[in-house]
């Protein structure tokens, strides 16, 4: 059985992020890749949005259908 988890390392010991499915004293064969450190906030896609200056008409979110499919499939209200 493979498993592949992440762990953080506390200067002693690896301690994984989630329980190993593994009997106490178990041998096992490690190879340890670093993660690299995330830096700064998560990309939110309302502020990716945002900062593209999208221009459409003001109505867009009420009338999609009407401007993906055209006039035909318009909503009637």
């Amino acid at each position: 059985m493979v498993q592949t988890l992440e762990a953080v390392y506390d200067g002693t010991v690896l301690r994984p992020d989630e329980p190993l499915s593994l009997e106490a004293n178990t041998r096992v064969r490690l190879t340890v890749e670093p993660i690299p450190a995330k830096t700064g906030e998560p990309h939110s896609f309302l502020r990716t949005a945002m900062s593209m200056n999208l221009e459409g008409p003001p109505d867009w979110s009420r009338n999609l259908d009407r401007y993906l499919y055209g006039e035909d499939d318009a909503p009637t209200s």
